[in-house]
């Protein structure tokens, strides 16, 4: 059994053990740092989603990788002034975390006449070292969203506190999840909150559990990164 086959068992095994289907949780495979000779046996195992972290490192692979049918997540931290990349080579942004950011991807997608799908990133444990919006601020952010034309919000992404133990970060993820659940119900318009993008390779099975569709796996796939 390949490392994409295992890790596939394991999503299944895990939705099924918590009453979800399994095609309700994606694997999006993080290749940051990966080289492409390394990434095309991945795509060719089933891989269907890839998720990079730097811009100019995601441009090379994409237009390299252009003859793949693969979707391609950005996953880092993207800076305003980056936003037109973004918005050119990824079909799903996770880290959309400010208003003003949002308004810049919305004028670039403008301009291709695309409307960019994104998911607004949640710092659920207050860390400073981390980006992303507080949960108190996370119904201003979506707020602030809703009214711009070319940007789509499908869900809410967090990356919570390390910890060696997946049990002890599932209460993050639960704290996501009922957030995502609080601001569904308050129906703000043209919001969707479909996707929960949490979990990754030490703990994406508690992320299941608490409701995650989309986890980000690099080091289960890719090994230790150089």
């Amino acid at each position: 059994m390949n490392a994409i086959e295992h890790i596939q068992n394991r999503i299944e095994k895990t939705a099924r053990a918590c009453g979800r289907d399994p095609e309700t949780v994606r694997l999006v495979a993080v290749s940051k740092t990966v080289p492409i000779a390394r990434i095309r046996p991945v795509i060719e195992a089933g891989v269907r989603i890839l998720g990079e972290n730097y811009i100019q490192e995601a441009g090379e692979k994409i237009e390299a990788l252009g003859d793949q049918a693969v979707s391609w997540h950005f996953i880092g931290h993207l800076q305003r002034n980056k936003a037109k990349f973004a918005v050119r080579w990824f079909d799903l942004i996770h880290t959309v975390d400010s208003v003003k950011l949002a308004k810049e991807i919305d004028r670039q997608a403008a301009k291709l006449g695309k409307v960019q799908e994104v998911l607004a990133q949640v710092n659920v444990g207050g860390e400073a070292s981390k980006a992303g919006v507080s949960p108190e601020d996370t119904e201003a952010l979506l707020r602030g969203i809703s009214s711009l034309d070319n940007i789509a919000v499908k869900g809410l992404m967090t990356i919570p506190p390390y910890f060696d133990a997946p049990e002890t970060v599932r209460p993050y993820f639960r704290s996501l999840a009922e957030l995502k659940d609080r601001l569904a119900r308050k129906k703000i318009p043209n919001i969707i909150l479909d996707e929960l993008s949490m979990g990754m390779t030490g703990d994406f099975e508690a992320a299941i559990a608490e409701g995650a569709t989309l986890v980000r796996i690099g080091t289960a796939i890719f090994g230790e990164r150089q």
